[in-house]
């Protein structure tokens, strides 16, 4: 699958400062350090579009791409340097909270989850807020190259478990890895039926 163009489109601090544009939306978060840029360089087969950093934490704005004038693919903030509060209102990124909750034109949420760690509380906690939005998601496991098939079936069906208590239904699961280009073409033809719903 290849794209016309895919370019950059602009950055924003807060959700008054997103773009007033009807164009649907497909968000990226995940714990820092997950791969959240390498997957949108992977995604849009453009190398350099997203910085890749070894410094967790460096996205720290909302970043809008457009995709043939015709999507946007957008990387929030990942949540790996704070905490979610125990009464589950978002306290590690206001603008990326504004967003998620109140945002239109999100036609969807990918959770990015490093596939060979076990369940981190960051990320349940994360879910279990998220769940509670109108918005759909669904949960990409990262990292795949690095392990065996069966390790990474294994820690997928270990994270799900972990859900359960606090999800009544278990969402959608993809696998990504950069070095054998997998999952690529699954994910985005999810997200074109996404955005052509």
């Amino acid at each position: 699958m290849k794209f016309k163009s895919v370019r950059f489109a602009l950055s924003a601090k807060n959700a008054a400062a997103c773009p007033e544009w009807e164009m649907p939306e497909i968000a990226l978060i995940g714990r820092s350090n997950v791969g959240k840029s390498t997957l949108i360089n992977l995604l849009t087969s453009k190398e350099n579009l997203a910085k890749v950093s070894a410094t967790p934490g460096k996205t720290q704005l909302l970043n809008f791409f457009v995709i043939d004038e015709q999507w946007a693919l957008v990387d929030l903030p990942g949540y790996g340097f704070a905490k979610v509060a125990k009464d589950q209102k978002i306290d590690f990124n206001e603008a990326v909270g504004d967003y998620l909750s109140g945002r239109d034109n999100l036609m969807t949420v990918f959770v990015l989850i490093d596939s060979r760690l076990p369940p981190q509380r960051i990320d349940l906690d994360f879910l279990h807020w998220l769940g509670g939005c109108s918005v759909p998601f669904s949960l990409i496991f990262t990292k795949t190259d690095k392990q065996s098939t069966g390790k990474t079936k294994a820690s997928i069906e270990t994270f799900l478990q972990a859900t359960d208590a606090f999800l009544p239904d278990r969402p959608g699961v993809f696998t990504s890895s950069t070095k054998d280009r997998e999952g690529r073409m699954e994910i985005l033809r999810y997200i074109r039926a996404r955005v052509e719903a």
